[in-house]
């Protein structure tokens, strides 16, 4: 999303952004908290890396209010309800290539048939067209009122024909748009970036980025506390205190902590079950005990940072009466790649055996859980999603993550009330309608006790004192920008 000096204020940032000795800008050291999982593909769960780096971009860009902004698209008309015409700007791909209408819809088209389908494209048929030079058409198979928003997502970044080879793969190694160019990995331990200086939105201060994947909490904050890095990301809240004043930052997002519960097998696929499960969790002490008050108590899938939510809230409908645990056996997940987790989930084996469960807890790094999770391999995984970061559309994530033909369905799942009910929100146009929608939707969810939200989190960064310009984004698409130096 880290598009041009025009977005470098829609978030805050550590300082000066000017572009002042920008030519002698040093290296920067950051410390991620996610490695790759899959090689970089823009497709998955690395798309995010690739945008808070700066690397890609899409046609479209979010602004703090979740408003689509102008990307490598200067602007957009609504032709009809399922299609639309966008102007690109001028700009170059990093392989030295320009941005074509052709090339654009080239790289959509090929979103489209990915093997693993973008989350922006969950439950939409979309296609682009070159218009000359410089126009592409997009149209939906139903209506979209949303698309431009869709398009702003990570993982509709376009990318230059050299990145496409066969059997569906795709590398974005220097044929991105961003105002940094990827220019060799390690493995899942590091990346090294240098600066594109035909940026179309203007040469990046630094000279380059030095990325370190850390998946330990602790040891990120420790290279920061030793001079070793001078940016690491989700610093636990048990670390904060220990940094010096003024490096650590913090930031509201719209990332909910919640209890995802397997609907599709297990004990937990009987409603009463999963209802017993949300009665003994107590989220006050999450709040106040894991997170030691960076963090706010759950209270729906959309948390304090959309400003929207609260005031259109609807209250869960439908919910079973709670059964007898009665000594029913689970097994618990959750990864370490946030520090919190591994404690959360300690505290709810806790509250789910005082109920009268028999809990077993599993812990791995991410990527080796993900697919087992997806697989219906656990009956309970304590996940932290942005829900605003595929899309910045309250309703896409619905459809992703709480459908039966959802891809990102943690919980499994599958409820003919509740996808009416996305349904229903999805063709709406009005943007206040839209979020009424959103929200009763969210009900029809919540009653399922498939997922219980547990806290709503806000972000520690680490900056060096010698690094300004950083991008706090609450929805965790951008980092590093043109006027991120040190």
């Amino acid at each position: 999303m880290l598009v041009a000096p025009l977005l470098v204020g829609c978030f805050a940032s550590g300082g000066d952004t000017s572009s002042e000795g920008s030519a002698d800008g040093a290296r920067l050291r950051v410390a991620l908290a996610f490695p790759p999982t899959e090689s970089f593909s823009p497709y998955g769960a690395d798309a995010t890396l690739l945008s808070r780096l700066g690397v890609t971009e899409g046609l479209t860009g979010l602004d703090a209010n979740g408003t689509a902004v102008p990307a490598l698209a200067e602007s957009w008309t609504r032709e009809n309800d399922r299609g639309w015409l966008f102007t690109l700007r001028e700009a170059t791909f990093q392989d030295g290539t320009k941005v074509t209408a052709s090339a654009v819809a080239a790289a959509l088209t090929h979103a489209t048939e990915a093997k693993v389908i973008p989350a922006a494209l969950s439950g939409v048929d979309l296609t682009a067209k070159a218009e000359g030079a410089d126009r592409v058409r997009i149209t939906t198979a139903d209506p979209d009122p949303v698309l431009p928003l869709r398009l702003s997502s990570p993982g509709l970044a376009v990318l230059s024909a050299r990145a496409y080879g066969g059997a569906g793969a795709v590398s974005p190694v220097g044929t991105a748009t961003g105002p940094f160019e990827l220019t060799a990995t390690t493995g899942t331990t590091s990346a090294t970036l240098d600066r594109f200086d035909d940026y179309w939105g203007g040469r990046a201060q630094a000279s380059g980025i030095d990325a370190k994947f850390v998946a330990d909490g602790t040891a990120r904050t420790n290279a920061l506390r030793t001079g070793e890095t001078d940016l690491a990301e989700a610093v636990p809240v048990s670390q904060a205190a220990s940094l010096d004043k003024g490096t650590a930052h913090e930031t509201a997002t719209t990332r909910t902590t919640s209890l995802f519960l397997n609907a599709g097998s297990g004990p937990f696929k009987d409603a009463g079950t999963r209802a017993a499960a949300r009665e003994a969790v107590d989220t006050s002490a999450l709040a106040e005990g894991v997170y030691e008050g960076h963090a706010d108590a759950g209270a729906g899938i959309y948390g304090p940072a959309v400003n929207w939510a609260e005031g259109k809230r609807v209250a869960p409908v439908g919910r079973a009466r709670a059964t007898d645990p009665d000594g029913t056996s689970v097994t618990l997940a959750t990864y370490d790649n946030r520090p919190e987790l591994p404690e959360v989930a300690q505290v709810l084996k806790q509250q789910l055996e005082k109920a009268g469960f028999e809990v077993k807890l599993e812990v791995r790094e991410y990527a080796r859980l993900e697919s087992d999770v997806l697989a219906g391999k656990f009956d309970a995984f304590v996940s932290a999603r942005n829900a605003m970061l595929d899309t910045g559309d309250p309703v896409s994530v619905l459809a992703s993550d709480y459908t039966c033909d959802g891809g990102y369905n943690l919980a499994l799942l599958c409820d003919k009330r509740v996808d009416r009910a996305v349904d229903a929100a999805r063709g709406v146009s009005d943007i206040e309608l839209r979020r009424d929608r959103a929200m009763e939707a969210e009900a029809e969810i919540l009653g399922t006790d498939a997922v219980v939200p547990l806290v709503h989190q806000r972000i520690i960064t680490g900056v060096a004192s010698a690094v300004s310009g950083v991008l706090f984004d609450p929805y965790e698409r951008a980092l590093v920008g043109t006027g991120t130096r040190r």
